[in-house]
């Protein structure tokens, strides 16, 4: 690992995992002056009550995050749903405030996830439960089924599941289970070199997660792949293409399953 990936990882574990954050620190250092500033302008010029809530890194972000691949496969997999129609749609374990909120703005949605979700959302049925177990009377139940960015965590503990090196592949197995023949997975999941970050998540070759949804009797109909910046790219699914994907150090797969009929 060179120097810069290494430091970039430290950045993350000290943003994510401890709340401190040196670049956004840096910022708002950086704009104080000009808060200061700006403060002493305004208040020649009003003459009512003032209370002081600086903001000071916000002059150095964007409108908003449209380079995240969350927003993509977020965005990309709700528009797939909306122009599918599905009878019944099932997630299991997406963002509720992202790809969920998308899909419930114009359809019905259950959610399946091992956490609690304490809030009433209209549009949404909640359901808590391990998708790493069977659910019972749930044997295809729907003929649509999404898990974006999920799936890469189960059975490694972070969010209070079991641990289980294999969970990923029971997962896979029950979700297949949920659908009806010819009922379509959506399912995102890091991919690049094999390896677990334990207890963050695995990054799966794209191979093996194709081979494994054939096991579970789901065909591949679509690959799309976000890089880093939100650069979204359709591969053709030849060996070699995924190949080269299996060989990069990381991207997220948005894979799009069919279900097959059981001779």
């Amino acid at each position: 690992m060179n120097v810069r990936a290494l430091l970039l990882r430290l950045y993350r574990l000290l943003r994510d995992q401890f709340g401190v954050d040196p670049i956004k620190a840096l910022r708002s250092l950086r704009g104080l002056p000009r808060f200061v500033r700006d403060y002493f302008r305004f208040r020649s010029g009003h003459s009512g009550r003032i209370e002081l809530l600086p903001c000071l890194h916000d002059w150095h972000e964007e409108g908003g995050a449209a380079t995240l691949e969350y927003f993509w496969q977020d965005l990309l997999v709700a528009r797939e749903i909306y122009q599918a129609r599905p009878e019944r749609h099932v997630d299991v374990g997406s963002r509720v405030d992202g790809f969920v909120a998308h899909v419930a703005s114009f359809r019905e949605i259950e959610v399946f996830d091992v956490r609690p979700i304490s809030t009433q959302v209209p549009g949404v049925k909640f359901r808590r439960a391990d998708l790493m177990q069977s659910v019972a009377g749930m044997t295809g139940c729907c003929d649509s089924v999404s898990c974006l960015h999920a799936l890469e965590h189960f059975g490694l503990g972070r969010y209070g599941d079991p641990i289980d090196p294999k969970g990923h592949e029971r997962g896979l197995a029950n979700m297949a289970a949920l659908l009806r023949q010819d009922g379509v997975l959506y399912l995102s999941v890091p991919i690049g070199v094999e390896r677990v970050e334990f207890n963050g998540q695995r990054v799966f070759d794209p191979r093996a997660m194709i081979a494994l949804a054939m096991a579970n009797s789901l065909d591949l109909r679509e690959l799309k792949v976000i890089r880093q910046g939100g650069k979204v790219e359709a591969v053709a699914p030849d060996e070699a293409r995924l190949s080269e994907l299996a060989k990069q150090r990381y991207a997220l797969g948005i894979f799009t399953f069919a279900k097959r009929a059981e001779p």
